[in-house]
């Protein structure tokens, strides 16, 4: 685990009896930076990652080993090599040939007692092998022709058993395999069709298979299952067979003829089939790998959104013929009153912008949030005409209808309308985008690449984990967060957060930290996991306003101490926590990282790391795709990345798209190497095709 993770092993093992003891990934990134050396969440992750798969892997051992052992074919020298094996791969072949399978054409010429021949075969030492396989005549072997293709069928199983061939043969695929597909001609349609869909691009399409990129392999792919392609991956035929001949094949002797006949028979019949399905997996496995990373980066992003903060709302989820439904949610998100708004006309319009002005300042509400979809921009274009000073915001509805039909949104408002509270979903997205979107299953905020082709629980595990990464990041108000958001603070989980909304309804508002340990069934450990990343604003203890973990308030009331001042006086006092800070004895007691975070955290505590808020300003002159000109220069923000390039939004209803290749002049392996989600752009139009409905954009200008 130390070698594949270039981590000392020293930090290895400590960071896994931190795992193996219940802590959580972000508890040890955070809070036991002494024992694991300012291991950061990235590393520990990878540690947890391996720490399984090394557990996998040795219960595949135990299950092996009983397996040969139980048919009485375990020697010693094969134990030694299993124990001794690390690779997943290379275990599973020097399993293969004691591994259960449908009987093959060399197991019935073994049956038929061709063994022996295919040994002298396999030697390449004897002549006149018509006169030897003569003598392997029986009742299932009827001539000499039958015994010399069974012993061939032996020894190309031999040699498609064989570790190190396999091995060499991998090394073929990966360096030299070529990638290509064909098309699958289906009843009634033509080639005129298929090259005119949406896997066009690959058509009679060839490259080198490793360097092919992640999102084009996911495309080749999904095109075979959809069964409008067949895809083939293979190295050179003449350079492999070759390498096996060299390998297999003993030159000028009488035999070399037949061995070079097996060894095309054992390539073509046996190996390629089966290493190429496995090369393929590895190529999916790889690209797979890339699309779960690229959805996850953007979730992250997209959680750590730049929040409005705690202000009143007016929310508004745009619609014509059913009209505007609006709400009205005060700084902690609670709703205030709901209505519907009409601007379909000149009059409606002018009552709905009069109603608006009312809401404002009935409720002293300090910003306005329109959600961007149909009619959005229209609605927000008319909104900002009638109060050009006043913030107003398009957020971004993906997923908010799928919320307001869900389980969690009936819990929360069961006497609002669905559509009611798909306004309160955009609101609150204004005013804290991690509290609301960790309501929505991930796969539908519209920030995907490939997501319905890849491992939906590997897709499930990494997006959750970047969930938690995000609500511990930041941290949670204890007082206001619901229950979806506190069942991702690391030691809480579904049960707790349950249990913390009761005890908070019974109890009113927690007074401090230390009152967690009163919630049912949370425990000393739960405490010590969730305690650092909760936030008690209200608390008369100032470190609970912290992210300092009660485990070292002790150490922070000695710095108190130490200047001779309360332990609130140190929080935001530059002067005093800078002697403290150069207090190089008091940095050795504590331990070098966690007295340097205690630090940070005195001089910003509680700091939260998203950026602040900015309004968008889009083109006005810009409503529509048939608006838009080749060379016009336009503001943008960038909606979601993928390994080809970044969707930007112009202000209108169609996306337009940065491929990688118009991002930099410089070679990029990944546009997340130069954007995030969320960005502001100044983007150049490349091209438009208004029947395609799409923009294809430049940084280049």
């Amino acid at each position: 685990m130390a070698q594949q993770s270039a981590i000392p092993e020293k930090i290895v093992t400590k960071t896994i009896e931190l795992l193996d003891a219940a802590c959580t990934i972000p508890f040890i990134a955070r809070y036991r930076k002494e024992q694991t050396q300012n291991l950061d969440e990235v590393g520990v992750q990878l540690i947890d990652k391996l720490s399984k798969l090394y557990d996998e892997l040795l219960s595949r051992k135990t299950f092996i080993l009983e397996t040969i052992e139980a048919q009485g074919k375990l020697n010693p020298e094969l134990k030694q090599k299993i124990n001794d094996c690390w690779d997943k791969t290379i275990l599973e072949d020097l399993y293969l040939p004691y591994k259960q399978r449908k009987k093959t054409k060399a197991d019935i010429a073994i049956e038929q007692g061709l063994e022996p021949l295919a040994k002298i075969i396999l030697a390449q030492k004897e002549a006149g092998i018509e006169r030897i396989a003569a003598k392997f005549l029986n009742q299932e072997v009827k001539d000499i022709e039958a015994a010399i293709q069974g012993a061939k069928y032996i020894v190309a199983q031999w040699i498609n058993d064989d570790v190190e061939t396999r091995k060499k043969l991998r090394e073929q695929f990966e360096k030299y395999a070529i990638i290509s597909t064909k098309i699958v001609k289906k009843k009634g349609a033509t080639e005129t069709d298929l090259t005119q869909s949406k896997y066009k691009d690959y058509v009679a399409f060839s490259e080198l298979a490793h360097k092919a990129p992640s999102h084009r392999i996911m495309a080749i792919l999904r095109a075979e299952d959809e069964g409008v392609l067949k895809v083939n991956v293979e190295p050179d035929f003449d350079r492999t067979i070759d390498m096996l001949n060299r390998t297999w094949v003993k030159k000028y002797t009488l035999l070399d003829y037949l061995m070079q006949e097996v060894v095309q028979d054992a390539y073509k019949r046996l190996l390629l089939p089966s290493l190429e399905n496995e090369y393929l997996k590895t190529l999916f496995a790889k690209a797979e790998e890339s699309a779960i990373a690229v959805f996850a980066e953007n979730l992250k992003q997209l959680l750590l959104s730049s929040p409005l903060g705690n202000q009143s709302v007016l929310a508004i989820d745009p619609g014509i013929r059913t009209g505007c439904k609006t709400v009205c949610l005060d700084a902690s998100g609670k709703v205030l009153s709901h209505t519907v708004l009409y601007f379909n006309s000149p009059k409606e319009q002018d009552e709905s912008i009069a109603k608006i002005k009312n809401l404002l300042q009935q409720y002293s509400l300090q910003a306005i949030a329109v959600g961007n979809g149909t009619a959005g921009r229209d609605t927000a274009a008319l909104i900002k005409k009638a109060l050009p000073d006043f913030p107003l915001f398009l957020i971004n509805e993906d997923g908010a209808s799928i919320y307001s039909a869900s389980e969690i949104a009936r819990k929360e408002f069961p006497e609002l309308d669905l559509t009611v509270r798909s306004a309160v979903s955009i609101g609150r997205r204004l005013m804290d985008p991690l509290s609301e979107l960790v309501k929505i299953d991930p796969k539908n905020l519209g920030i995907g690449q490939y997501q319905h082709d890849v491992n939906e629980e590997k897709l499930r595990q990494t997006l959750d984990n970047t969930i938690v990464w995000c609500v511990n990041k930041v941290g949670v108000n204890l007082n206001l967060a619901g229950e979806e958001l506190l069942k991702h603070v690391s030691g809480l989980g579904p049960v707790l957060a349950k249990n913390i909304i009761e005890y908070r309804k019974q109890n009113g508002n927690f007074k401090s930290k230390l009152e967690l340990k009163k919630v049912a069934r949370l425990g000393d450990k739960a405490f010590e996991q969730c305690a650092g990343f909760l936030r008690i604003k209200e608390s008369e203890n100032s470190l609970d306003k912290s992210g300092i973990h009660p485990e070292q308030y002790a150490q922070v009331k000695k710095m108190a101490q130490k200047v001779g001042v309360n332990v609130s006086e140190l929080f935001m006092n530059e002067t005093l926590v800078q002697d403290i800070k150069s207090d190089e004895k008091l940095k050795q007691e504590i331990g070098e990282y966690t007295f340097n975070d205690i630090i940070q955290e005195l001089l910003k505590p509680g700091l939260d790391p998203r950026e602040a808020l900015v309004e968008e300003q889009f083109d006005e002159r810009i409503k529509v795709i048939q608006d838009l000109k080749i060379g016009m220069i336009l503001n943008g923000v960038v909606t979601n990345i993928t390994n080809f390039g970044a969707f930007v939004d112009l202000g209108i209803k169609h996306k337009g798209l940065l491929h990688i290749s118009e991002i930099s002049d410089s070679f990029i392996q990944s546009p997340s190497e130069v954007l995030k989600l969320n960005q502001k752009l100044k983007v150049k139009i490349k091209e438009v095709d208004i029947p395609r409905e799409r923009i294809a954009l430049t940084l280049k200008y």
